[in-house]
């Protein structure tokens, strides 16, 4: 038995104590890393920190549990008769099922008081302009231009994944009382019109990113849910989209052309079309509950339009002037009478689009993601396609879900389908840094509590890192490129 302490730098624990087979090393108060690797295959290793080191950042199981025990439960409690003979066999098994429910009922209470704990870094649902819509409304000064910000900001959570489906459908009912009540229409011809040239109408539309601004063809490829359920980024998959297209009787000049530029024929039963078709290929969700904007006859948005074009318009890397060109920049494409910022924005969204679409595809198919025990991880090198448009934190957050949608889809693995991803970009390469993100699982289930805020804090604090956060998510971090590997041990230790 060895006992190594207080080890200040990196040590080589097989040049210095050359052990023999089935050798025990226990290594305390360590804060760098110590070399351990090419130890026997049956040699053990364990790693002891001091009392006062404890991180107080829960582990994996205690907030997330695994589908494959829920679904154990279930099929043993409809497992009612068993014959005379094995009556005994039953009782064991009435016994085990009963100790599972109260470790589910331990395993849900802990999970209460850390949810409690966390509440501080999650979203508590309503978007800030929402909120604001709301005051106005009270005080009997809302307007047209005030709601349709509202719904701007209720779909930009929607589509940044920060809400849950049923309260993005939740709210969609609220502020489509306020859409009636707004943008109603008389009978007689003098009002057919809407009013002030601006209506806003409540509507069901395809799942597809930009597609009436882009070809069908484009948002199908580069739109994370289809590209994802269809494993574009594989041969099969492609196949798969020639077959989806065909079921749906499109030829392919008609899909691959810009979508205004598609005969009215197949446009007008379009809709109904593609959700019948997308049934059989299991794309179920295809079709959500949203809201378009009218100017006039000519301009028609939905409101995931204007999320990906404000998006894109505030983090573009092109840089035009002081840094807060890209925030007017932004602010100005929601306003009516701006509509060629809005066109700009739209077109460095499909940009942003493809280069996210190109590099999942990459990362699949080069196995970058790579599982750290308690999270998966997958790091953009320098010199990668298209990297410097992951260097901004929503732009990074976007890829990082999209991957982490398709990584899920195109593993057999079951226990990396409900880890979280860590996902680092370079941020910097002239001072040196790396923008990294955290995000929750990919589970149906998921109630979109991300721990990695506060998780992140934890381990740039006991390893010394050097770190930046000032970004309005806390699961977004800035830090030195040097001190990433002993960041994410320290993060691996607190997961675990």
């Amino acid at each position: 038995y060895f006992v190594l302490i207080n080890c200040g730098a990196n040590v080589d624990l097989l040049e210095i104590l050359q052990p023999e087979e089935d050798t025990f090393f226990f290594v305390c108060d360590s804060h760098r890393p110590i070399n351990v690797v090419n130890v026997y295959n049956d040699t053990q290793i364990k790693l002891l920190v001091k009392q006062d080191d404890d991180l107080d950042v829960p582990a994996y199981d205690d907030i997330f549990r695994d589908e494959e025990d829920e679904e154990e439960d279930s099929e043993n409690e409809s497992d009612g008769s068993e014959p005379l003979e094995k009556r005994r066999r039953f009782e064991e098994e009435v016994i085990e099922r009963t100790m599972k429910r109260r470790q589910r009922r331990e395993w849900e209470a802990r999970r209460r008081e850390i949810l409690f704990d966390y509440e501080q870094y999650e979203y508590h649902g309503t978007s800030s302009a929402m909120v604001m819509f709301d005051l106005a409304w009270m005080m009997s000064k809302d307007l047209n231009d005030m709601l349709w910000w509202a719904i701007v900001g209720l779909t930009d959570q929607w589509v940044q994944d920060k809400i849950t489906q049923m309260k993005y459908v939740t709210d969609i009912g609220i502020l489509q009382r306020h859409v009636s009540r707004h943008n109603h229409r008389n009978e007689d011809e003098e009002n057919s019109l809407s009013i002030d040239c601006m209506r806003i109408a409540f509507e069901y539309d395809l799942r597809l990113a930009l597609y009436q601004h882009w070809s069908l063809y484009e948002s199908l490829c580069n739109t994370s849910y289809t590209s994802a359920s269809l494993k574009l980024w594989s041969v099969q998959g492609q196949k798969r989209l020639q077959e989806f297209l065909a079921d749906m009787g499109l030829p392919l000049k008609q899909v691959k052309q810009k979508f205004n530029s598609m005969d009215m024929s197949l446009k007008e039963n379009l809709r109904e079309m593609i959700e019948e078709s997308a049934n059989k290929f299991g794309m179920k969700d295809l079709r959500v509950q949203t809201f378009s904007i009218h100017f006039g006859f000519k301009n028609k948005f939905s409101a995931s339009d204007i999320v990906y074009a404000t998006t894109s318009l505030m983090e573009n890397i092109e840089k035009e002037g002081p840094e807060t060109t890209n925030f007017i920049k932004a602010l100005d494409s929601l306003s009516r009478s701006n509509l060629d910022k809005l066109h700009q924005g739209l077109d460095l969204a499909k940009k942003q689009l493809r280069a996210i679409q190109q590099t999942v595809a990459s990362c699949i198919c080069t196995n970058l993601v790579i599982s750290q025990g308690p999270f998966l991880y997958c790091s953009l090198m320098e010199g990668t396609p298209d990297v410097k448009l992951f260097s901004k934190p929503v732009s990074l957050c976007l890829l990082s879900k999209y991957l982490l949608k398709s990584f899920v889809c195109s593993t057999k693995n079951k226990r990396c389908k409900l880890l979280p991803l860590v996902m680092a970009a370079p941020r910097d390469v002239e001072q040196g840094t790396v923008i990294m993100v955290g995000i929750p699982p990919e589970t149906e289930s998921s109630d979109k509590k991300n721990f990695f805020g506060r998780a992140f804090e934890k381990a740039a604090e006991s390893t010394n890192s050097r770190t930046l956060h000032n970004h309005f998510e806390l699961s977004v971090i800035e830090l030195k490129t040097e001190d990433r590997s002993k960041f994410l041990d320290a993060l691996i230790s607190l997961l675990s």
